[in-house]
């Protein structure tokens, strides 16, 4: 979701960005240590359910928030990102940018 880093960046975050799991991997094996994850679910190379599975796994990062963030609408697709460990399921087509980075900061104050 390209469009939100500006009104992410605007809200006073440091936002980094992988067009696909791998990459969101790279990042984290890399040293990046984000308090939340806006993780999509289409994606190439490894959709957003498995980066989910694996960072949930992972004794490293499942500590980490994840909120996904997706066109994909249906029951199932929601019921099954909330049974692998997201925190909430926003579909894209119902929320602003604005809207997400409210959710984000509604996350980063209660663990804070």
């Amino acid at each position: 979701m390209n469009c939100s880093v500006p009104s992410h960046a605007q809200a006073g975050y440091e936002c980094l960005l992988a067009q696909d799991g791998s990459r969101c991997l790279s990042l984290l094996e890399g040293g990046a240590s984000p308090y939340v994850i806006l993780l999509d679910i289409v994606m190439p190379k490894m959709d957003g359910l498995e980066l989910l599975t694996f960072l949930k796994g992972n004794e490293k990062y499942k500590g980490i928030s994840v909120i996904l963030l997706s066109n994909l609408g249906q029951d199932t697709d929601i019921k099954k990102g909330m049974e692998l460990g997201a925190l909430d399921y926003m579909i894209k087509a119902h929320y602003t940018p604005s809207e997400a980075v409210k959710k984000v900061e509604e996350i980063l104050n209660k663990s804070s």
